[in-house]
């Protein structure tokens, strides 16, 4: 990605919009999606998108982890040009209560709840505790959760 990613969410005022039977009013971007938004059409996207404080975090991270300085710069923009268009909803008690059901269904299928993919479930339990489906370039990540959170790939 380089330095002139910029990126503008569809508008959330709906007056005069047609309605699209195939597009979701509301969901909630995976890290994975705001990491991808300059290549993504907004046509992918629900009208109101929402990031979640996990997805912050994670974004936070990522110019502590970059391998050189360019990179770093990069992610580092990223971070800023997302705490600039977002504001994240909390990792609060109903996410948290959210994150019990996730953690449960996983250990059902016999996967790892733990590990790598924990904040992916995190994620995941933020979309569960706002009602909202989740985008992702990673659907993967999410199987075993499609009774609890409805998983769009974009």
């Amino acid at each position: 990605m380089n330095s002139a990613w910029i990126w503008t969410p569809p508008p959330i005022k709906t007056a005069n919009r047609v309605p699209d039977p195939d597009r979701v009013d509301r969901g909630l971007l995976d890290t994975s999606v705001v990491i991808d938004l300059g290549s993504i059409s907004p046509k992918d996207l629900p009208a109101e998108v929402a990031i979640s404080a996990i997805t912050l975090a994670e974004l936070a991270a990522g110019p502590a982890a970059a391998r050189n300085a360019e990179i770093r710069a990069t992610r580092q923009d990223r971070l800023q040009r997302t705490e600039a268009v977002f504001d994240p909803l909390p990792f609060d008690a109903d996410a948290s209560r959210a994150y019990g059901r996730i953690f449960a269904a996983i250990m059902e299928i016999g996967r790892k709840p733990r590990g790598a993919r924990s904040v992916d479930l995190l994620v995941a339990a933020t979309a569960l505790a706002h009602s909202m489906p989740l985008y992702t370039r990673n659907p993967d990540d999410f199987i075993g959760l499609e009774k609890l959170v409805e998983i769009r790939s974009v």
